[in-house]
């Protein structure tokens, strides 16, 4: 089976428990309102509502920091958000890989 973008090792989408813990995860920007906005583990800005927009700017993903493929895990340890563009960028790429969008 191949795997969506942004789903759990089975493939389904993760629920909103899970979402907003792994949102919880991201950077907290001095001045920004941390519920709205905050940066990813490469410094680029994602908004909390653009879960999952790939349109969007500041979109966002859930990303397996070891990749379902290398055998990782859905535990909340393994997970972070990452603007889609880095996401994609990375792909299966662990441990070493290049952040597509950084700080701005």
């Amino acid at each position: 089976m191949i795997r969506k973008i942004g789903t759990d090792r089975t493939g389904r989408s993760f629920d909103s428990t899970t979402v907003s813990a792994v949102w919880s995860k991201a950077q907290i920007v001095q001045g920004q309102d941390a519920n709205a906005f905050r940066k990813d583990s490469c410094g680029a800005w994602i908004q909390r509502s653009a879960y999952g927009n790939t349109a969007s700017d500041f979109g966002w993903e859930v990303d397996h920091i070891q990749p379902v493929a290398a055998s990782g895990t859905d535990s909340l340890s393994n997970l972070q958000p990452l603007h889609w563009k880095n996401n994609r960028h990375k792909g299966d790429e662990w441990p070493k890989w290049q952040c597509a969008v950084r700080a701005s």
